[in-house]
């Protein structure tokens, strides 16, 4: 039995990758973000303004997503689909842990951009098995321990390092992903 029998589907349209294109324009969104938070981190503000205006950007992501999906032809969202709801599951799960968040914008002021580099990097792991996109397993272990080591070396005058590093982790991310995309429409067979 193929793996995508497995979940209820009978056809390649059907599947989770196809529809969504392996979450391709939450990634995009993403992206924007974490560029506009390059921009606030490079301002001379203070780092808790700079904090304050990170996690405010953070709700442009969703909308942003939706008008992407739109621009890319990607369904966001599909009812008709059992698997739907997992894939909103997995992205409400990392809202779970904005305690850490919070907890380092209150006591560790010059760490909350790499806790939320960090937490964004891993919240992608699961998403490798509901796309069924090796992409995902390599690069969630890779953007947080990434995100970490950058952080262990930055002065707090430094940390714009650590959103332009997860753009240029997202993006890698983002080619990677539409490759396999691209791979499993025109060889359907192979999955």
């Amino acid at each position: 039995m193929d793996w995508s029998e497995s979940f209820g589907y009978f056809g390649i349209t059907e599947s989770p990758f196809y529809q969504h294109k392996n979450g391709i324009a939450f990634l995009l969104s993403a992206t924007i973000v974490w560029s506009v938070i390059t921009v606030i981190f490079t301002l001379p503000l203070s780092l808790h303004t700079k904090n304050i205006f990170t996690l405010i950007s953070t709700g442009l992501i969703f909308p942003t997503a939706i008008l992407l999906s739109k621009i890319i032809k990607a369904d966001w969202k599909n009812d008709d689909n059992p698997l739907n709801i997992l894939g909103i599951h997995l992205n409400i799960a990392q809202l779970l842990y904005f305690p850490i968040i919070f907890w380092a914008f209150i006591q560790s002021p010059a760490d909350m951009i790499i806790f939320f580099a960090i937490i964004t990097g891993a919240h992608f792991f699961p998403y490798g098995w509901f796309y069924r996109a090796p992409a995902y397993y390599i690069m969630a272990p890779f953007i947080s321990i990434t995100m970490m080591l950058v952080g262990w070396t930055l002065a707090p005058t430094t940390l714009w390092w650590v959103p332009i590093v997860m753009v240029i982790s997202l993006v890698i991310l983002i080619f990677w992903l539409y490759g396999d995309y691209k791979r499993k429409c025109t060889s359907p067979e192979k999955q």
